[in-house]
């Protein structure tokens, strides 16, 4: 794992290896609103950090991975943006050029914002890229090594106004990966079956998103989701969840059922976190707290006091 919510930043960074090619997935990064307050300074020197840990594995790898077009899961080609993505079009030419890009259809089973998004990336990668080539249904050989790509899945619920993402099974040997970005659980029951048939060794999901309950989501939306994510992880061997569900303080309460029905199957349930042996870090999810025990310097809040615009343009003193 590269970068995750439970490292203190959004995103599902993650670098594949095997003795055939190296990949990394979603090669994004960002911050959010939370709270009412814009992030905390040590969020942005995470986001910082993060930012250099994905250009180096993107230097690294000869195949990039979109699953879907969401600023923490892939990293646009735009004028400088310090306030969400610490990101700029120099960056993104670094991370894409002479890459192998395969991505989620940029047409087809998609939202309009999202479509817009995919629209200006793929224009970009025209001019940088070494090949592109749309994922959905498909797959790909490198060596011995297969790259497995689903067809789209609803990010979330069925019927989700945030479109579709797609699913991607890495396989070498005996030995699978399967990234379920956004499915959110799954909440959807057909993404539930299709994880369940795919049979990876280790399942890489985003979790619910419990932070938005009552307001934006239904609460049992988000326990349908996680009932799915029990019977995924009760038949997986390793299941790693974050994301969406870091979001959220109280995680490990919301999944107890879940993490007891995998352990009881011999399974296991963790969050990225531990997988990559790291200390947690859920900074969105107490950023109020943050702020109230490590109260940020003058000049940081002289920072957050400038219009959007010189914000988005001036990285922040941390």
């Amino acid at each position: 794992m590269i970068a995750a919510e439970s490292l203190g930043a959004r995103s599902m960074a993650t670098k594949v290896t095997t003795p055939d090619v190296r990949i990394t997935i979603d090669p994004g990064v960002a911050l959010g609103s939370r709270f009412g307050m814009l992030p905390h300074p040590l969020e942005y020197k995470v986001l910082s950090e993060s930012r250099a840990m994905i250009r180096d594995a993107c230097r690294e790898s000869e195949v990039l991975v979109i699953t879907h077009y969401h600023y923490d899961h892939y990293s646009p080609p735009f004028n400088n943006d310090y306030v969400w993505t610490w990101s700029d079009r120099k960056m993104a030419e670094e991370l894409y050029r002479d890459r192998v890009l395969l991505m989620k259809d940029p047409r087809e089973n998609i939202n309009f914002s999202q479509r817009i998004r995919a629209y200006h990336l793929s224009r970009f990668l025209g001019s940088v890229s070494r090949e592109v080539r749309v994922g959905d249904g498909s797959a790909f050989e490198f060596g011995d090594t297969r790259i497995v790509f689903s067809r789209a899945v609803p990010h979330g619920e069925e019927g989700s106004p945030l479109g579709y993402v797609v699913m991607v099974k890495i396989l070498w040997n005996d030995q699978s990966f399967l990234f379920a970005s956004d499915v959110q659980g799954p909440m959807s029951d057909f993404t539930r079956e299709a994880i369940i048939g795919w049979g990876a060794s280790t399942l890489y999901v985003g979790g619910p998103p419990a932070y938005l309950v009552p307001h934006q989501i239904e609460d049992e939306i988000v326990r349908r989701g996680i009932r799915n994510l029990a019977a995924v992880a009760e038949s997986t061997p390793v299941t790693i969840v974050d994301h969406h569900l870091m979001r959220a303080a109280n995680w490990r309460e919301l999944v107890g059922d879940a993490e007891t029905r995998a352990r009881d199957s011999g399974k296991l349930l963790m969050s990225a976190a531990a997988y990559s042996n790291r200390g947690e870090q859920l900074l969105e999810a107490t950023r109020d707290r943050l702020y109230r025990d490590s109260p940020p310097g003058s000049e940081f809040l002289a920072w957050t006091r400038k219009s959007y615009e010189k914000r988005r343009s001036t990285p922040p003193p941390i």
